[in-house]
């Protein structure tokens, strides 16, 4: 069960990595554009803004990392807490900004907290 656990995490954080990507790099491209319905001035004026949230989705990546190479205690906690923030702001970008983001980093996270929980 814990290989499963670890599994899951390691996807959330890969999740996470992508967004980076997306958000600091992509965000005035085509698949940025695209995927947030914004033309190039748009995507030009939000660009700091999307590369700031792309900075704290590599943050939680890293947690979620450091929690699958640190040995335990401290990796548990570490995968527990940043699981926690990951659902935290999943829970916050459903309801302001776009309800995909349920789906998309809400309810993985979520389920993810429990395997990691029930595999202790």
């Amino acid at each position: 069960m814990n290989v499963v656990a670890n599994v899951l995490v390691g996807l959330v954080a890969a999740f996470h990595v992508y967004v980076l990507v997306l958000e600091m790099f992509l965000w005035q491209g085509p698949r940025g554009r695209v995927l947030h319905g914004l033309d190039a001035a748009g995507a030009r004026i939000t660009a700091p803004l999307a590369a700031n949230q792309g900075l704290y989705n590599g943050f939680l990546a890293a947690g979620l990392v450091w929690g699958l190479i640190a040995g335990d205690p401290v990796g548990f906690q570490a995968k527990v807490f940043f699981l926690c923030c990951v659902i935290v702001a999943g829970a916050y970008g459903a309801a302001t900004a776009s309800r995909t983001i349920l789906f998309a980093q809400f309810a993985p996270a979520v389920v993810t907290l429990v395997v990691v929980l029930v595999a202790a």
